[in-house]
């Protein structure tokens, strides 16, 4: 099929870049080339500054209590800690819930905070305002693309999450120590709350991660620095619906051995994955599959394949076996997804046997594969459904 029949959308404008440097967004490295050339700061500078941003989660440079008043005031000078405004918070029936962030010129995206069976949180955090791309079955392409995310602001759907998590914490343990103080509550054990750790971090909200390639990578060196966010790299996943050369880097640069690979599948033919993810006009199977080989895998990280179940589309018998024809030969995991119905996509929901029997003809041959239960779609919060839909 003709390279012109389907192309990338183009963003509607480009990552503001008005005003000072927001230092959210700086690897500690860069900060340290930044603060050596701004206040000509001594190298343990950088680790002073980037723990007083990630850890002790500073407002403004005046917190950094052990830089002098001199630094504190060049600072404010000339950098930012401008952060994402939380807009609104959902919560869904199952404990989930969705953050709709304000960035600083007016635009919104959405996280998602979903309760993991570690006693954790798996975050789910955007990449773009909207989407570069088309996937029929995904709510988000309905918005548009409207522009890549700037690190800081991947990177502060993070800390804003965290920063509303602890804020929660501590008023549930205030309004204990007021009851127990009241003698409203003689039969509380006194013992402290504390706080849900964010323990997994995936970027499958809004946007195609790749697709914004060089925030994404340095959010990730951010986010898992021992030095700020430090989560480990392991429990971070990079979803992409399929952008081969951006696949290619990815594995050229060594992410394989660092964080780990979602591909979007979510057909088996070419036919049909032309149709459910146009992506694939221009990229067929054959080549996603030749780039997914490229990255490396070892016995803690294998690439996971995502197949979003489609009612009547790609949920047969036939479709399984080809799945499992595509995928045997990767050390990877499948997640399968019932589809997430939205007024944004024509598809429906697989019936529960055709689910099953499809669950079952992958388990037989040996596919390591789970089955993702909705969480948080009575919100609009489950895979697929971000779209700002209020």
């Amino acid at each position: 099929m003709s390279e012109q029949v389907w192309k990338i959308r183009r963003p509607q404008r480009a990552i503001p870049r008005e005003g000072p440097p927001n230092l959210r967004g700086m690897t500690r490295a860069e900060l340290g080339e930044w603060l050596a050339k701004t206040i000509d700061a001594p190298a343990y500078r950088a680790d002073q500054v980037f723990a007083w941003i990630h850890q002790r989660r500073a407002q403004d440079f005046a917190a950094m209590t052990n830089l002098s008043k001199a630094e504190r005031a060049t600072l404010s000078e000339h950098a930012s800690l401008a952060q994402l405004e939380v807009d609104t918070v959902q919560r869904a029936r199952d404990g989930t819930r969705k953050l709709r962030l304000r960035t600083a010129d007016g635009e919104f995206i959405e996280s998602v905070l979903i309760p993991n069976d570690e006693r954790g949180l798996t975050q789910c955090i955007s990449s773009q305002v909207g989407c570069a791309l088309d996937c029929r079955f995904c709510a988000t392409a309905s918005l548009g693309f409207r522009r890549n995310l700037d690190t800081w602001e991947i990177v502060d759907q993070v800390a804003r999450a965290r920063a509303m998590l602890a804020a929660e914490t501590d008023a549930q343990n205030s309004a204990q120590a007021s009851a127990q103080a009241s003698g409203e509550d003689s039969e509380d054990t006194g013992a402290e709350v504390w706080t849900p750790r964010i323990t997994n971090v995936v970027y499958m909200g809004m946007g195609e991660p790749l697709h914004n390639f060089n925030q994404v990578r340095r959010s990730l060196e951010v986010l898992t620095d021992k030095g700020g966010e430090a989560i480990a790299g392991r429990r971070i996943t990079v979803s992409t619906s399929g952008l081969v050369p951006a696949i290619q880097r990815f594995a050229r640069e060594g992410l394989g051995h660092e964080v780990g690979l979602a591909i979007s599948l979510n057909a088996t033919t070419d036919a049909v994955r032309d149709q459910v993810m146009p992506i694939n006009q221009r990229w067929p199977i054959a080549e996603l599959l030749a780039a997914v080989r490229e990255v490396p895998t070892n016995r803690r990280r294998r690439v996971t394949f995502e197949y979003v179940l489609l009612g009547e589309v790609n949920d047969s018998q036939a479709d399984a076996r080809r799945l499992i024809a595509l995928v045997r030969e990767f050390r990877c995991h499948v997640n399968v997804i019932p589809f997430n119905p939205h007024p944004h996509a024509p598809f429906r929901r697989p019936a529960q046997a055709r689910v099953a029997s499809f669950m079952a003809a992958l388990r037989r041959a040996g596919v390591q594969c789970w089955l993702r239960t909705p969480r948080g779609d009575d919100i609009q919060a489950a895979c697929g459904q971000l779209a700002l839909d209020q």
